[in-house]
């Protein structure tokens, strides 16, 4: 592929870059609308291919959760193998796409690397991480950082309250864990 699309894509992934100005500049390096739709699908994330592990593997424990965050309920997706013992805990910290199906599938892979994991959503004050990825981007640069980042360390408070958890824990960026 071209590193001219790899970079523009790049660009509207990492920077304020809008759909429409994506598309634009995409259609003017591969000379129609109709090339940068055909290149469109190469370019974004199908997760369902991308899943390593099965939203339903039955070797794990996931499930849905809520705990206090900073002035809101936060939400987080927990997930640790079916033994039932003691796990260290493992935080996922997504990116700035929110808690979609990718961080899900990078806490599973957590949690059958051994560990009680969890993905707090950071769009939990503003009602979660919305479906369209262009909107949870815009959303997470309206987060007041503080009261992120608290929401966050919270994610260790609630870890504290579950059985499962040994008390020791890790925090990890979902691009850096490597089971």
């Amino acid at each position: 592929m071209d590193q001219q699309i790899i970079n523009l894509f790049d660009e509207y992934t990492h920077k304020p870059l809008t759909r429409d100005e994506f598309i634009r500049r995409l259609a003017k390096i591969t000379g129609s609308i109709a090339a940068a739709m055909a290149i469109l699908p190469m370019l974004e994330v199908n997760y369902a291919r991308a899943e390593t592990v099965k939203n339903q593997d039955e070797r794990l424990v996931t499930e849905n959760i809520t705990y206090p965050g900073d002035d809101c309920t936060m939400k987080g997706y927990l997930a640790r193998p079916k033994e039932n013992k003691k796990y260290g805990a493992v935080v996922v910290i997504h990116e700035n796409r929110g808690l979609n199906a990718h961080i899900e599938d990078v806490t599973r892979r957590a949690a059958l690397a051994g560990y009680l994991a969890l993905a707090p959503d950071a769009l939990s004050p503003m009602g979660g991480t919305p479906s369209d990825e262009d909107k949870a981007r815009d959303m997470i640069g309206k987060l007041d950082a503080t009261k992120n980042q608290n929401n966050f360390i919270k994610a260790f408070d609630y870890l504290k309250t579950r059985p499962e958890f040994n008390g020791n824990a890790n925090l990890r960026h979902s691009a850096s864990w490597r089971p």
